[in-house]
């Protein structure tokens, strides 16, 4: 495969015909439609919303969200940091390293990243470099976040 670029998607509707393919594929708990409904806005450049397009189909798509340091309780030192949700890769596309370039996108910005991985995914996850959290009933609600601590960060201790 050639060399990929990661890169913002426009909030239109071609972007939004683009996300129902994905949905088609069976994984409508990762789908984004409806986040692109809710934040309708023609070609907004500032979406949450990432993908790396194949000849001019998008085939691999990830939301990424900057959280706001005060509401940090992972990282240590307390600070913004990445959400990483939704990443997902067309079917025909898969292990073609698209995946990597998403998150390597991700880790681009230097912050801590959190993201809560689809079930049998998490091999993938630890392949990029994420661990598992400490978990913490009140904080994590039943999820089991995994993150990924750039140099000199570290999981925030919640035993304190």
């Amino acid at each position: 495969m050639k060399t990929v670029k990661v890169e913002r998607l426009l909030i239109n509707y071609k972007t939004l015909e683009e996300f129902k393919r994905f949905k088609e594929y069976g994984i409508q708990e990762l789908s984004m439609l409806e986040d692109l409904e809710n934040n309708m806005v023609e070609n907004n450049s500032e979406s949450p919303f990432y993908g790396i397009y194949y000849g001019n189909s998008l085939v691999a798509r990830m939301s990424l969200y900057r959280i706001d340091k005060k509401y940090d309780e992972y990282f240590e030192p307390p600070q913004d940091y990445l959400e990483l949700w939704k990443l997902e890769v067309l079917y025909d596309y898969r292990g073609k390293g698209l995946g990597r370039e998403l998150v390597d996108f991700a880790k681009s910005f230097k912050l801590p990243i959190k993201t809560n991985p689809r079930i049998n995914s998490h091999s993938f996850w630890e392949k990029m470099g994420f661990q598992k959290v400490h978990y913490d009933m009140e904080r994590d609600l039943g999820e089991n976040p995994l993150i990924w601590l750039p140099d000199g960060v570290e999981e925030q201790n919640r035993t304190q």
